[in-house]
């Protein structure tokens, strides 16, 4: 393993996941100095990949390709990757990423799933596999490829580096917005299921500027970001601001801010990764495996709460017996989850307040 060259680490799933492996390259990188490191991923996961550190090459799977043409897509990419790599770290247990592993890799390491059924022919063929555990955090999962192959590694999540062009950019317009002390407000997610009712965020927003709190609200460019938008309170302890950043942009704002508010995404992620003070709403998300990651204390959420607090990260979930019930919304159909009408937005503020009077903000 010494003489690694090339290694291809593949994650089909969600922009958190990818995020998640941006610690694995810097241990793999850190260990293997010479080595060139290039990454697969699903096609709308690219803006955040383009974010981690050490990457030589990104390589895209489409499922709208896929739908157009079933094969044509895979042969291509097959072509590109087939025994080209030392070494292949596969993140995803899913049949299609465990066979790009076995085709690409000289060396094979992968997740897998618990059952034998499923898994039998993936334990035959990989040089080695992990079982992918729901009930571990999703960095400690990643880690596991790490320690068949021997690396040590603290329990971190690496931060994403912010350029200096970026952090210029960002330090000019809280200059020019006077804005000093502020809080991220992030009331988006990548699907409806995880997003605050309109209702709820906008009191919880008003509780804010009525208390002097100045927040920053943050978003992407997506149809569920633009009709949040919308609904924004217009008023100037408010900054709206969504759909009006890059993610790297977002990376620098949180970096400057007091902390984050907001919903189990991306961005809650990002900024936990760089120790800030998190205030974040969760619904049906499974809290074991996605709850924010306290590098301080090397620990997540283990269990559901109504209000729990660790290393600086406090979440809030509704106190039903169904939470959390870890469903695409209550439907399973990445629709609406009622558990988050039942988060109040004054419970939320008081935990805010009570950071603010200690730190004397």
């Amino acid at each position: 393993m010494s003489k690694l060259k090339k290694i291809l680490i593949i994650i089909q799933r969600s922009n958190g996941d990818v995020f998640f492996s941006n610690s694995i390259v810097f241990n793999l990188n850190k260990n293997f100095p010479g080595a060139s490191i290039d990454i697969l991923i699903n096609d709308d996961t690219i803006a955040t990949a383009r974010l981690l550190s050490n990457i030589n090459k990104i390589y895209s799977f489409s499922y709208k390709k896929k739908k157009q043409n079933r094969y044509s897509q895979e042969l291509e990419l097959l072509k590109k990757i087939y025994k080209k790599y030392d070494l292949t770290i596969n993140l995803t247990a899913s049949d299609r990423s465990v066979l790009y592993c076995l085709l690409s890799g000289k060396k094979t390491i992968s997740a897998i799933e618990p059952s034998l059924k499923k898994s039998w022919w993936k334990r035959i063929f990989l040089s080695h596999s992990y079982v992918f555990d729901i009930n571990k955090h999703i960095l400690l999962n990643n880690f596991e490829a790490l320690n068949l192959l021997k690396v040590q590694h603290s329990n971190h999540v690496t931060p994403i580096e912010i350029s200096e062009d970026v952090n210029i950019r960002i330090k000019e317009y809280l200059h020019k917005k006077n804005l000093a002390q502020f809080f991220i407000f992030h009331p988006s997610a990548q699907y409806e299921y995880k997003i605050f009712p309109e209702k709820l965020r906008n009191e919880l927003i008003r509780i804010l500027y009525e208390n002097s709190i100045q927040v920053v609200v943050t978003g992407g460019k997506t149809h569920l970001d633009k009709e949040i938008s919308k609904t924004i309170p217009r008023n100037k302890g408010v900054i709206n601001l969504i759909g009006k950043t890059s993610l790297e942009e977002y990376a620098a704002l949180s970096k400057y801010s007091l902390g984050y508010i907001g919903m189990d995404t991306l961005n809650m992620h990002i900024s936990a990764s760089q120790n800030k003070r998190l205030f974040c709403i969760f619904g049906p998300t499974n809290i074991k495996m996605w709850s924010p990651w306290s590098n301080h204390l090397e620990i997540c959420a283990s269990n559901s709460s109504p209000v729990q607090t660790y290393g600086g990260i406090t979440i809030f979930q509704a106190e039903l017996p169904c939470v959390p019930c870890g469903k695409a919304g209550c439907n399973d159909q990445h629709d609406k989850s009622l558990c988050l009408d039942h988060i109040n937005p004054e419970l939320v503020y008081r935990e805010i307040q009570n950071f603010v009077n200690n730190q004397k903000v």
